[in-house]
């Protein structure tokens, strides 16, 4: 009897001592001293920013990277309200936020004072291109038709986008305007609520054009409904028959990007346990195939390289909507 017991106790030590180290194996989030993970999204369930951050989690727990971590939404003003509230938690070791260039955009119009440059930078994720598009139908059949008619009566020619002032869809016909010599003043631009508003319309022929992601329009370009005239980033996108603006003469690059940043004043290891977890999801192929699904470009870049660009950011954005006369 003494025996049995005695065999049963060491058992349960082993079995307890397999368990402790199949934990600290297979959960990462132990390990690099990330417990209680938070994941904050500055928009509502099935955004862009949503969709980003669930895919990006999702992989992080799946491949044991870190334990669970909890996504939550705060929804208000663009984002506005969530960056105050990640400029809040100075110190919180645990928290982290997806963001990209209309938060960016929406604390400068909407009169805030939390810059991402102020935050913890851990790393920048994806870039997205905006498109220029018109109806079918539209007797612009190339980005230079339009830009003639832009030239010769800037209020004529209606641009709608998908972004209120300051978010990308705005700034993106602000740029392009200013590159091929339209005052950005002078530009008609109508704000719509989404990519679906702005579908609708461009279908109704509402609009002489609009600027946005191409994500949400493969279907109605491959049908022929909409056309795109030009395209924002360095290279062609794959399956549109489109050139960049660049290839037109245009001298303008134009990317929307998404990236992760945690509160300001968080411990230095906290920083380096965030920084590699991102670092190891960025390895993994779910999150290659997941680029390809969702149509994203990777732009992963950590430390001062990020840390600058959302600098560069804060100043861009400053600078279009002084010009416009929206600061």
């Amino acid at each position: 009897m003494i025996f049995r017991r005695l065999c049963a106790g060491v058992l349960a030590a082993l079995l307890a001592v397999l368990v402790v180290t199949a934990c600290g194996v297979t959960r990462g989030d132990e390990s690099r001293g990330l417990h209680r993970l938070r994941m904050m999204v500055p928009n509502s369930p099935g955004g862009g920013y949503d969709l980003t951050a669930r895919t990006a989690v999702k992989i992080m727990e799946d491949t044991d990277i870190t334990g669970r971590i909890e996504v939550f939404n705060v929804i208000g003003a663009g984002g506005t309200v969530a960056m105050a509230r990640l400029m809040n938690e100075r110190g919180n070791n645990d928290l982290m936020m997806m963001m990209g260039l209309g938060v960016v955009g929406a604390v400068y119009t909407n009169g805030s004072t939390a810059r991402a440059s102020n935050a913890t930078a851990l790393a920048k994720m994806i870039e997205e291109q905006e498109g220029i598009l018109v109806p079918g139908d539209s007797p612009f059949h190339t980005i230079d038709d339009l830009v003639a008619a832009w030239k010769a009566d800037p209020a004529k020619v209606t641009i709608g986008g998908g972004s209120s002032p300051g978010g990308p869809d705005h700034l993106f016909p602000m740029e392009t305007a200013r590159a091929v010599g339209v005052a950005p003043r002078t530009v008609n631009y109508i704000t719509y609520d989404g990519g679906g508003d702005l579908l609708t319309a461009l279908l109704g022929n509402k609009i002489a054009a609009g600027t946005t992601g191409l994500g949400e329009f493969v279907d109605q370009i491959e049908a022929g409904q909409v056309r795109v005239l030009a395209v924002s980033g360095t290279e062609r996108v794959e399956g549109i028959d489109a050139p960049t603006l660049t290839e037109s003469g245009i001298n303008l690059t134009f990317t929307n990007w998404r990236g992760i940043l945690a509160p300001p004043g968080i411990s230095d290891d906290a920083k380096q346990a965030m920084v590699q977890a991102l670092t190891d999801l960025h390895a993994t192929q779910e999150w290659k195939d997941a680029l390809v699904k969702n149509g994203w470009s990777d732009a992963f870049t950590t430390g001062p390289e990020f840390e600058q660009f959302l600098t560069d950011q804060d100043n861009r954005v400053s600078s279009t909507l002084t010009e416009l006369g929206l600061l």
